[in-house]
């Protein structure tokens, strides 16, 4: 492998056959040029998402090839208008690494649309990872219309989207209660108590119940999908929501005619359909609770952090199942 002398990126060629085959190749690049109304960034750290991996081996039918993968990213911009030189900035796009070249490189071209400033308390490494996570769980949230006061369940609680998720739900002055397989504690940070239920309890929709003083839950984010789907439909207030970003089998069964008598509703929210400039106004909306606290990154272990080079090992690794984030360090 050459050298690179001013920048590396990582070129996808064509869809992996297998994860075995997920090693992209690194190649050197010149540094880009910023055209009118973009800028370049330096790209510091750089997250893998499990949808970096899956467009990698090709379940991405929009996906233009040959490409750089790579969505969530933090770094300082090297080129562009000079207000915004030197500035350290943090972002993700559901166009970036599917319609357009993405993150996992040295150095990334941006509208300035897409300019979002890094919190100064955010430390680089972490704020690389906050992107999909909270992109995701906020615009959930946003359209189910979260407010102080409502009782919120998140299926899978203590992953990422669902952390992301218990975070925002208890800033907003909602009463959380989160659900995961075991009698696990909940691992992420919250500005409220987060009463856990086990998901594999057979009396899950009775124990939400008592915890809503037989209400039910206003909104029920399920970051899980399809084994979770009716404990969710049954754990709903009158007039709640499910929130659906995933999920296992395709098909579920599904009884039209108690769902309308209890007019519920249910969200399918999926982040790639956000631009870079869309995402970058959501986290500058999120900005001010990662300045206060009430908001907080993902701490990455130094295990979990890989160079460009090693890009298929980090690949498998969140492929695997990794509840850890994963971020390349160009």
């Amino acid at each position: 492998m050459n050298t690179p002398t001013l920048g590396r990126r990582l070129l996808v060629t064509e869809k992996a056959a297998d994860p075995s085959a997920l090693d992209p190749e690194v190649i050197a690049a010149d540094l880009p040029d910023a055209p009118q109304g973009h800028a370049v960034v330096a790209v510091q750290a750089a997250a893998v998402n499990p949808s970096d991996v899956k467009a990698a081996l090709g379940f991405m039918p929009h996906a233009v090839w040959p490409r750089t993968p790579g969505r969530d990213y933090a770094g300082t911009v090297v080129a562009g208008p000079k207000e915004w030189q030197g500035v350290e900035v943090w972002g993700t796009g559901g166009d970036l690494g599917v319609s357009r070249d993405g993150t996992h490189a040295t150095h990334l071209v941006l509208p300035i649309s897409a300019l979002s400033r890094k919190p100064d308390s955010v430390p680089t490494i972490a704020a690389a990872t906050v992107g999909v996570p909270f992109i995701t769980a906020g615009e959930g949230l946003r359209r189910a219309g979260l407010r102080a006061g409502q009782h919120v369940v998140v299926f899978g609680a203590n992953g990422k989207v669902g952390q992301a998720a218990v975070q925002l739900a208890t800033r907003a002055g909602a009463t959380v209660i989160g659900v995961d397989r075991g009698n696990a504690a909940y691992l992420g940070h919250a500005s409220s108590a987060v009463r856990m239920l086990d998901g594999e309890d057979p009396g899950l929709v009775q124990a939400i119940r008592e915890a809503t003083a037989g209400k039910g839950a206003d909104i029920a984010y399920n970051t899980v999908g399809s084994p979770y789907f009716q404990a969710a439909l049954d754990a709903l207030a009158t007039g709640g929501t499910q929130i659906l970003i995933s999920t296992i089998e395709k098909t579920v069964p599904f009884d039209i005619l108690s769902f309308y008598r209890r007019n519920l509703q249910m969200l399918g929210v999926d982040s790639l359909k956000l631009t870079a400039t869309q995402c970058a106004q959501v986290l500058d909306d999120l900005r001010p609770g990662f300045i206060d606290g009430s908001l907080q990154a993902f701490s990455v272990e130094g295990a979990n952090l890989f160079g460009l080079d090693q890009a298929g090992d980090a690949y498998r690794q969140v492929l695997a199942g990794s509840i850890e984030r994963v971020v390349l360090v160009p």
